[in-house]
């Protein structure tokens, strides 16, 4: 009996101590609950999705993605989250193809529970998950969709990336500022990406409005690495400017072996180019690349100078305009949810009501962002008055450089 009394008082004192514990532990769930009618009144934060590329040949765009997703995540929680609640950001892989879009979407939709995604990374992964998330009435801001139809995949589906019918064709004329005598333009693009094809129409149509002759159109797939022979047709035809639409490896690998076979006439990159990632592709031989920009680490407001002095600190470089879109799509989630909890409390709203009311109230809204001030159209195309031109200034080792821009 004295053995099992002294068994029973030390057993009694651990589960004292084992409650004790549990009861003072501070530390808070990262994602959001929901009672039985769906609301988020027990939620110790806000999800946001994020999927974009953090693996495959697309990786190049989606690290920066993340980034910026998280320096906005640790800057908008800094200034009291969504009027004192934070957010959480949760992210998944799209990895390069439709299918990891899809994926990634129906992981945050249906198991995460995010009131909202930022993403994917690729237009052509965005014509795929972007009805997933129409279906399920989820809004999603594309951080780097710039091909036509991304607005009318549905009412849910908006962007912060402007189109490349605005964009591109501001390279163009910086080209011929460069130049005023091009005459001859040979044009490149992956057949097998739907930005690609949907930028080289634009860059097409821009050049004969500027009443410049395509000469040649050159397609690859998005995997090729040996440009040989397109390269070879194209300068045969003497070009005075040419025109690739791609992404990083494929793209800066045409960059180079065309200088490699001595091409010497202005180069004008997509936005699939616009991104430091280059730099280790064509190296030395990337200097002089033109690219349309979107986002000027130069911009003069509160909100980019605190996102770039972040970003610098991080990263010890210029923040790029993947990074700075990224931030603005979790900027506008953040700033409509505070929008909205004003005029209806978050924490009242079923999850499926909430994520409708937040749609409306991102459509609604006006946001001054890293990219400058930005609304929306009703059908969530972004409203943007700044833009810019870049050309890429190599270091003298050929293996770093910076985007220079043109006035």
């Amino acid at each position: 009996m004295f053995k099992k009394s002294i068994f029973t008082q030390i057993l009694t004192a651990l589960i004292s101590f084992v409650l004790v514990v549990a009861c003072t532990q501070t530390n808070k769930p990262v994602t959001t609950t929901t009672n039985s009618s769906g609301s988020t009144s027990t939620a110790a934060s806000i999800p946001i999705g994020v999927a974009v590329a953090q693996t495959s040949n697309v990786a190049f765009i989606g690290e920066e993605e993340v980034i910026g997703a998280k320096i906005a995540e640790q800057f908008f929680n800094g200034k009291g989250g969504v009027n004192g609640t934070p957010i959480k950001l949760i992210f998944q892989d799209t990895g390069g193809d439709e299918q990891g879009a899809i994926n990634a979407f129906n992981t945050l939709i249906t198991q995460d529970k995010v009131v909202g995604i930022v993403g994917p990374s690729l237009s052509q992964q965005a014509f795929s998950a972007g009805p997933i998330a129409e279906r399920a009435k989820v809004p999603v801001l594309g951080p780097s969709n710039t091909a036509k139809g991304i607005p009318e995949i549905g009412e849910y589906i908006s962007r912060v990336s402007a189109p490349m019918t605005v964009v591109a064709p501001n390279s163009v004329k910086a080209a011929l500022k460069i130049n005023p005598k091009l005459k001859k333009v040979a044009v490149f693009h992956a057949q097998d990406d739907a930005y690609s094809k949907s930028e080289t129409q634009t860059f097409q149509e821009a050049v004969k409005a500027q009443g410049l002759d395509v000469v040649t159109v050159q397609k690859f797939q998005t995997t090729d690495r040996d440009f040989l022979t397109q390269a070879t047709n194209a300068i045969s035809l003497n070009p005075d400017l040419v025109i690739i639409s791609g992404l990083v490896a494929d793209g800066g690998n045409l960059v180079k072996q065309l200088r490699q076979l001595g091409y010497k006439g202005l180069i004008i990159g997509g936005n699939g180019q616009n991104t430091s990632n280059i730099f280790p592709v064509c190296q030395a031989l990337c200097d002089g690349l033109i690219v349309a920009q979107a986002y000027s680490a130069e911009l003069s407001n509160e909100v980019n100078t605190a996102f770039r002095e972040a970003f610098k600190k991080q990263n010890k470089k210029e923040p790029p305009q993947f990074s700075a879109q990224a931030f603005t799509g979790v900027q506008v989630f953040v700033e409509a949810l505070k929008a909205l909890d004003s005029k209806t409390k978050l924490s009242t709203l079923p999850l499926e009501q909430l994520r409708t009311k937040l749609n409306q109230q991102i459509l609604a809204g006006k946001y001054d962002t890293p990219l400058g001030e930005i609304a929306f159209t009703p059908q969530g195309e972004i409203i943007q008055k700044q833009f810019y031109v870049a050309q890429i200034k190599m270091d003298s080792d050929g293996k770093n450089g910076k985007f220079t821009f043109l006035k």
